[in-house]
């Protein structure tokens, strides 16, 4: 009998993407597998996001000549006259190229994602190598009764950004087994745990290291506009929190109402994995870990709570606080890291700890070079003055043609979906994309972390559509473990409800989120006065 739910995965046959039961069905089922290809084909193609760099780089040198030579400029509605005039810098002068040597390595270490990054990622490297994250999580899922497992899967997986890595590897083929034990279909564990990984990437209850790292490109594209803006780390962190709840009720429906019923029951035959639990002494690990977290907070709080307090200024302010969020994530992280580690003897001296963190630093070459070529990117935008520039003249003709307010907002989430499914770096892409549009916004009337909030909306739910995704090859593999047929479009196929749930949910969201002119986040505006 022929089961029109989907891609034959119930069966254990395999199959396409779409199972045809008409004309409708079969040209939407070949539109959805072109498109596919068609990203497919395109992403490959592109460059690695450093060499894009590079290209980049040089086509801002050339066109800041040709603007010159031109003479465009562009008027600046917050300065008054004769400043108000931004007009372009040739970078291809003898004194231009001068500064971009003599200045080169400050260029580099100036640049604010650098230190950020690699300060929260000593103390998540320590977390991460002593298999605290990864304890943390296997415990987490083990311990929810069975009408959780779905919500508890999902849950998890937006929760394993703090260490992306382990989500990949850990959580997802633990769904799969998950829900092969509980005699569900492993595909739809799999698909739950992925959809909460990848599909709510940024979104946590806690801060994450993505935290500072977008923020520290939000913050130089901003200051093309006004040079003392500042952007902090918890820019976003209510509504990135909020996001939590709606995305783990939404991750769960798709699962049990839509996924679950396509997918049928599973007659693949393969033999029930006893799930190992965790051992003695990584439960007196996790309980020592929580521990010295409860611990941190409270030295936190006492130091941050009072008006007095040593995380306070002069007048109780708390600017103080929220610029030592970065060092304090490095505690939060590193402590309990160490004293897992030493509880569970995966720590045994000193030098283990040095090697975890000099590993951790490693594993970041990719980063640093990467934060290398972006960062004269966008110092060759700002001596430029291109980004100004094009920033005023977007904004005048968004203005002109009446395109404000949230359809604007929903426009600009759309174009970010849209190119993560070419370009998988969150960074690479805000990087690329912050100093022309957080400008053209602030033009607008909307505040950076607005933009930065829309940013990270849009790119999160197609995270699960790309196959360039670096991890969805890892993932096929896990899948092709229970149904050895399935390929990449079965796979998006699957992944696509959730997608969709996702957008339609976070978008609105973000858009009541500003009508009630709710803080994304501690002292982060939704407005900017140009």
């Amino acid at each position: 009998m022929t089961d029109d739910r989907g891609s034959g995965m119930g069966g254990g046959t395999g199959g396409g993407a779409v199972r045809t039961t008409g004309p409708i069905r079969h040209y939407l089922g070949r539109f959805g597998n072109w498109s596919l290809n068609v990203v497919e084909r395109t992403g490959n193609r592109l460059p690695d996001p450093i060499t894009l760099f590079v290209i980049f780089s040089g086509m801002v040198l050339l066109a800041s000549w040709l603007a010159h030579r031109i003479g465009i400029s562009a008027v600046h509605p917050g300065r008054e006259a004769p400043d108000n005039v931004i007009e372009p810098v040739n970078l291809l002068t003898g004194d231009a190229i001068q500064r971009i040597l003599v200045e080169m390595p400050r260029t580099f270490t100036d640049f604010p994602p650098l230190g950020l990054v690699l300060v929260v990622m000593i103390g998540i490297g320590v977390a991460e190598r002593t298999g605290l994250i990864e304890t943390a999580l296997k415990g987490f899922v083990s311990w929810v009764p069975g009408w959780l497992v779905t919500a508890a899967l999902v849950f998890g997986g937006l929760m394993s950004s703090l260490a992306v890595d382990a989500g990949y590897v850990v959580l997802i083929p633990l769904g799969a087994v998950i829900f092969h034990g509980m005699g569900r279909h492993p595909i739809a564990g799999l698909a739950a745990a992925f959809a909460g990984v990848s599909g709510g990437f940024s979104s946590n209850l806690i801060l994450t290291a993505l935290d500072p790292l977008l923020a520290g490109f939000t913050e130089p594209a901003a200051q093309l506009v006004d040079p003392t803006y500042t952007v902090a780390a918890t820019a976003n962190w209510y509504i990135m929190a909020a996001l939590v709840p709606v995305f783990t009720i939404g991750g769960t429906v798709v699962t049990e109402r839509i996924l679950e019923p396509r997918l049928g029951e599973y007659t693949g035959g393969l033999e029930v994995e006893e799930q190992e639990g965790l051992t003695r002494d990584e439960k007196r690990g996790l309980l020592a870990a929580a521990g010295t977290v409860f611990l941190v907070l409270v030295i936190i709080g006492w130091m941050a709570i009072p008006a007095d307090g040593a995380l306070r200024g002069p007048d109780g302010e708390t600017a103080p606080l929220l610029s030592s969020i970065v060092a304090l994530m490095l505690f939060v992280f590193f402590l309990p890291g160490l004293v897992y580690g030493l509880v569970t003897k995966q720590i045994t001296s000193d030098k283990e700890v040095a090697s975890m963190t000099s590993e951790t630093m490693a594993s970041m070459g990719a980063y640093i070079v990467l934060a290398f070529v972006a960062a004269h990117f966008i110092a060759f935008f700002d001596w430029s003055n291109l980004g100004l520039i094009l920033a005023i003249s977007g904004a005048d003709t968004l203005r002109a043609l009446d395109f404000t307010g949230p359809m604007l907002i929903v426009a600009f989430i759309i174009v970010s979906g849209f190119i993560n499914l070419f370009i998988g770096s969150a960074s690479a892409k805000w990087a690329i994309m912050a100093p022309v549009f957080v400008p053209m916004l602030m033009f607008l009337g909307y505040s950076p972390e607005l933009t930065q909030a829309a940013y990270r909306v849009g790119d999160s739910f197609t995270n699960i559509l790309t196959p360039l995704l670096p991890y969805y090859p890892l993932v096929i593999i896990f899948a092709q473990k229970y149904e050895k047929d399935i390929g990449l479009g079965t796979l998006i196929a699957s992944m696509l409800p959730y997608s969709v749930v996702y957008a339609l949910t976070a978008v609105p969201l973000l858009l009541i989120w500003v009508a009630f002119g709710l803080p994304l986040g501690p002292g982060a505006p939704l407005e900017f006065v140009p």
